[in-house]
């Protein structure tokens, strides 16, 4: 070791942002095992780099004792004091037994060690960075296929997005530029391992966070979030200035913000839809683009019974009942759909039964008089 490895090792630790000291420790710890592995020693050693010059050299660490038991651990209380007239029983002395050619060694450990150290240290920064962006949205290229998973370039480190995290509509070819939400990021042996999603309900919002400023600035706030990843979405969104409209906010001008988003997401289709304190309202718009003519609350079953014109009952239901699969996640409430047609008489839904009673006199009434002589 000289002067010249030290300068270097102070670079290379400020270049890499990592202290110093940290790594002359290290490289002490690693010399105490490479002394007892190349000269067959149980001692207890101590290794010593000076700072400044970088001269390295290795201490036995003896206990004094009156009487020795092993020598490699222990001194005689009168063999210390031959050496300092201070020693007293319990002491530990310290005696050099560095080797000659100690210093090839050495070198060859620190080099190892700061590799490793290096490494580690690299590894702990990007842990660090990607751990406080967990659930952002990043832009990455993919980078390499197999079967099940695709890996994709972040820039400074490689993600990992699995088969079950991307999305049923994607084509992915190398060479695509994409973004992907950050679901997770995990330390492993091999370093950092930050898996993306293609599917996730995040993905949706942050991408909404990206494209409305609205709701970047807070005025405008997604309240709830339901997807069927690549095929259909739901978000429930709610302003917090009156004068602002949360939908027209999200849907941008002639749909420009809600159509990049859908672009994004390989056509994916988004209801936006108004949030409301009130389940019932809420219910209600969820339910769109279908309308709804009555919906009636059940606190204690988390039930949302509601009525829909028949001509509208397919379409509140939606394909495979993928509108009210997604409306039901989105209000958090189970919603059981009838048609108009379906509650007449059944005595669920009483306010609509007397209408269409009325309705159905009078009907019956108008014939009677046509019927007339």
């Amino acid at each position: 070791m000289n002067v010249d490895f030290l300068e270097a090792l102070e670079q290379l630790a400020r270049e890499k942002g990592i202290d110093k000291e940290v790594l002359l420790e290290a490289i002490e710890a690693a010399l105490i095992s490479g002394y007892k592995r190349n000269f067959n020693s149980a001692a207890n050693v101590r290794v010593d780099m000076h700072r400044d010059t970088g001269v390295v050299r290795v201490f036995a660490r003896k206990n004094v004792v009156e009487e020795p038991t092993d020598t490699r651990l222990e001194i005689s209380l009168d063999a210390a004091r031959d050496m300092n007239p201070n020693y007293q029983a319990g002491d530990v002395v310290e005696i050099e037994v560095t080797p000659r050619d100690f210093g090839r060694i050495a070198a060859q450990t620190a080099k190892q060690v700061v590799t490793q150290r290096i490494r580690e240290a690299e590894r702990s920064v990007i842990y660090g960075k990607f751990v406080d962006r967990e659930e952002e949205v990043v832009s990455g290229i993919i980078q390499r296929l197999d079967s099940r998973v695709a890996y994709v370039d972040l820039g400074e480190t490689e993600a990992i997005l699995p088969q079950s995290e991307q999305m049923p509509t994607d084509t992915l070819r190398m060479g695509d530029r994409l973004k992907v939400f950050i679901a997770r990021v995990e330390r492993t042996t091999k370093g950092p391992q930050i898996v993306v999603s293609r599917s996730h309900p995040g993905l949706l919002k942050r991408l909404f966070e990206l494209e409305v400023p609205e709701i970047y600035e807070g005025v405008v706030e997604i309240k709830a979030v339901s997807r069927e990843a690549g095929y259909r979405s739901k978000i429930a969104v709610h302003s917090r200035n009156p004068e602002v409209d949360p939908i027209g906010a999200c849907v941008g001008t002639r749909g420009v913000r809600v159509q990049s988003v859908v672009g994004e997401l390989n056509g994916e289709k988004v209801d936006i839809v108004e949030w409301s304190e009130d389940p019932a309202t809420f219910v209600s718009n969820a339910l769109s683009p279908a309308k709804v003519v009555d919906v009636q609350i059940d606190e204690e079953e988390k039930v949302a019974r509601t009525v829909v014109p028949d001509y509208q009952l397919s379409l509140a239901i939606g394909k495979e009942g993928q509108n009210a699969r997604l409306a039901a996640r989105l209000t958090g409430w189970k919603i059981d759909i009838k048609s108009e047609s379906q509650v007449k008489g059944s005595g669920l839904f009483s306010d609509l039964e007397d209408v269409t009673e009325e309705e159905d006199d009078f009907g019956t009434l108008s014939e009677d008089w046509l019927n007339e002589p």
